[in-house]
This record gives C-alpha cells, sequence and structure tokens, in this order.
C-alpha cells in the first residue's frame, strides 16, 4: 500500500509517526505492520497515546462526512474483528478525541473488538472528521510551565493546545480544527503575543485554501510551503 502514501512525519521525543495515505486498504495494512512490529510496553514518549496504532482518522475533504463515517465504521469493526484491537469511534456524531482519552476502558468501552486492551497494541481510536491541521510552535525558552499556561489561554473552539517538554525542548502542540478560520498564522500569531517562540513545525499537510489564506511572505517562517498541500501531494500521486 506504499502507493496510497502522501506524507510520513517522524518525531523521536514523541515516539509517534504521523502517515498521510489515501484510500481504506493502506490502513489496514499499516495496522497489521504495527500489530507485527510494535510493542505498547516497550513505548515512551511525550504526546498522549491509546496505543501503537494510537489514532487513524478518515477525513472528508469536503462538507459531505457520509463516506469517511462509514469507512470508519468498517475499519473499526474490522480492526476489532481481525486483529483483536479494542477500537474507540470518535469525531461526527460520537465523543471527540480528546474525551475517547480521557474516558477509554474506565467510563467508555470500545465500540468495536475486546473490552479489554491488547496486550502489546493497546487500542485505537478511529474517527472520521473534517479536516485539522497538527501545528506545533517550539518556544525560545524551554519552560514546561510556561508552554502548559500558553496552552491553556490559546485553547479554545478550533485549537486544542497542549504544553509538552520535548527532549531539551518545549512546544506548545495544537491541533486546528478549523483551519479555514484558524489557520496556521492565526495559532502562531496568538502564541507569538504571550511568548517568545523560536520556531514552527507543521504535522502533515494542510489544505490548498489554509495554505491560500497566508501571504507568502510567512510561509517560510511558518513552515508552509506550496508542495506541502493535500492538493500537491495527490496530484503527484495521480502523475505516479
Amino acid at each position: 500500500a506504499t502507493g496510497d502514501l502522501l506524507d510520513v512525519h517522524t518525531d523521536a521525543h514523541h515516539n509517534r509517526s504521523v502517515l498521510t495515505v489515501v484510500g481504506e486498504t493502506a490502513p489496514r495494512a499499516i495496522a497489521v505492520a504495527v500489530l507485527e512490529h510494535l510493542d505498547l510496553r516497550r513505548h515512551t514518549g511525550a504526546h498522549p497515546r491509546l496505543g501503537t496504532l494510537d489514532v487513524v482518522p478518515f477525513v472528508a475533504l469536503d462538507a459531505i462526512d457520509a463516506p469517511a463515517s462509514a469507512a470508519a465504521d468498517r475499519f473499526a469493526t474490522w480492526l476489532g474483528d481481525t486483529l483483536a484491537i479494542p477500537a474507540f469511534r470518535y469525531g461526527v456524531g460520537h465523543l471527540s478525541l480528546p474525551d475517547v482519552r480521557r474516558g477509554a476502558f474506565t467510563t467508555r468501552l470500545p465500540d468495536a473488538g475486546p473490552a479489554r486492551p491488547h496486550p502489546t497494541a493497546g487500542a485505537t481510536a478511529v474517527g472520521s472528521r473534517p479536516v485539522l491541521v497538527a501545528y506545533n510552535l517550539w518556544l525560545a525558552d524551554p519552560d514546561l510551565t510556561m508552554a502548559r499556561a500558553v496552552a491553556r489561554t490559546v485553547r479554545r473552539p478550533g485549537i486544542r493546545a497542549l504544553g509538552l517538554q520535548v527532549g531539551p525542548r518545549v512546544q506548545v502542540s495544537m491541533n486546528l480544527t478549523e483551519p479555514d478560520q484558524l489557520g496556521p498564522g492565526v495559532a502562531y500569531d496568538l502564541v507569538a503575543g504571550l511568548v517568545g517562540v523560536a520556531g514552527a513545525e507543521l504535522v502533515g499537510l494542510v489544505p490548498q485554501a489554509v495554505l491560500d489564506a497566508v501571504p507568502p511572505e510567512r510561509w517560510q517562517s511558518l513552515d508552509l510551503s506550496p508542495d506541502r498541500t493535500i492538493e500537491a501531494r495527490l496530484r503527484a500521486l495521480g502523475a505516479r
């Protein structure tokens, strides 16, 4: 399923990789590989996680969620039935991802698969959602208390934020869930208005419309570029 791969972003301190893929075959191939090669009992990392295959979102590129939701349902059922990995549904028509993380196996049982975590793979959050942008800002001063305070301050509808220690540095790690309204430029300015920012890091890809909303002279400082849009990678995939 490597021909379905659009992007890979890996961070050693998070001990986490984000793979952007097309279709339903690639996520299943990734799940099988993760189960074969990774063991949650030996995992350490800065980012919260439910399991080795932590989150599998099926993303609606337009306003119509039904196909993504149906694909998420199929994947969750397959994951539980075939690999015995518990699956928690999140997103449209379900709890949010943060709520799933907080309630998994305590206030909420899986939607598919066993009622207990897989011994090596843990569990997986399977979602359907609109496009979001994962975006990290490195702070000039490696003060974790400050990073957490900034994250609390900028957190709002459209911006989920955590302050994380990442090796010797700290970051405000964000999910921009309404990137057409609150995109990377807005997020950067909110954080930079409170604390010194040493750099930005885009995780994965952005829609072309999100890039177009940012003046080109800001692209480099915001870690954006024309070849890191979903549309550009889809065009490149189609040209292979």
